[in-house]
């Protein structure tokens, strides 16, 4: 479930991190905005927060812990980024049909600072969902910020996404070497067509002599065909811890007689494992 949040919230965390009279700008800039109904206002408004806003880290340590507050320690939140999304925030909420279009133009012309801060905090939107096809289209990139911003540490992807959208992702992940395990709600969103691509893609990195991940596999566990079960004795019987234990949480995560069978075979894994100490998470420090 994407995280909900309230223009009244965002505006709180941007009036503890700017000086007052640079609030009240802000302030008689949204008023004549959303008065004038005016697109030209909306785009000169949001062009002059970066002359206007600094674009420095938030103060963290004054937030109370909170479900909104975790989420912007995750993303790394700028009092820049929050105060562009709050504009956002503010025009859609006073006339969401008005400046739904218009919001979407200003995003098509946005450069890479404006788009990052989008689509990091496009949850926050009261109508996000009209900008989903700019989260797909993120996906394209291979400019590694931009596509961060929308696969990692966010919950967008994996509420809203099919599962077309989200397999591309998280390939997409893997192949520029991201940190997966900063992919939110990864076991909820695995697939079977999602498994079939992990298992052809790690067949070109082996033929190919090349690593790969050992968190890349953890959406097959639900999915452990005769071809998947190879692919997990593969791992068992590897050199490198890290996918050893890897192979070992797959079949222990599966449903499948087979996949418990297999695990038997190595059963000092089987019981490392099985005490619960080893976790996706324990295995990205072993890598």
């Amino acid at each position: 479930m994407v995280l909900t949040v309230s223009s009244k919230e965002v505006e709180n965390v941007i009036r503890g991190n700017i000086a007052d009279e640079t609030f009240q700008w802000l302030t008689a800039q949204l008023e004549k905005v959303i008065f004038e109904k005016s697109g030209k206002d909306l785009f000169m408004t949001y062009s002059l927060l970066s002359s206007k806003i600094p674009d420095n880290d938030l103060l963290i340590l004054t937030l109370q812990e909170s479900p909104f507050n975790s989420f912007l320690i995750r993303q790394h939140a700028r009092i820049l980024e929050l105060a562009r999304i709050y504009l956002l925030m503010r025009v859609l909420e006073a006339d969401e049909n008005t400046f739904t279009p218009k919001v979407a133009t200003l995003i098509q012309v946005a450069d890479k600072g404006e788009l990052v801060a989008f689509l990091k905090f496009l949850a926050f939107l009261p109508n996000h969902k009209a900008f989903t096809h700019v989260a797909v289209e993120a996906l394209r990139t291979n400019i590694a910020d931009v596509f961060d911003a929308i696969s990692l540490n966010n919950p967008y992807p994996a509420a809203y996404f099919n599962d077309q959208q989200w397999n591309q992702m998280y390939l997409k992940a893997a192949f520029m070497q991201r940190d997966l395990s900063m992919i939110m709600d990864v076991d909820s969103r695995s697939n079977k067509e999602l498994t079939r691509i992990i298992s052809d893609y790690a067949h070109e990195r082996w033929a190919a002599s090349r690593d790969i991940d050992p968190l890349f596999w953890r959406p097959v566990s639900g999915f452990l065909d005769e071809d998947l079960l190879k692919d997990m004795e593969r791992l068992l019987q590897s050199d490198v811890r890290a996918e050893q234990l890897a192979g070992a949480l797959c079949c222990l995560n599966a449903v499948t007689p087979e996949a418990s069978a297999l695990l038997d075979k190595y059963p000092y894994l089987k019981e490392e494992i099985s005490t619960g100490d080893i976790s996706w998470e324990s295995i990205k420090q072993i890598k």
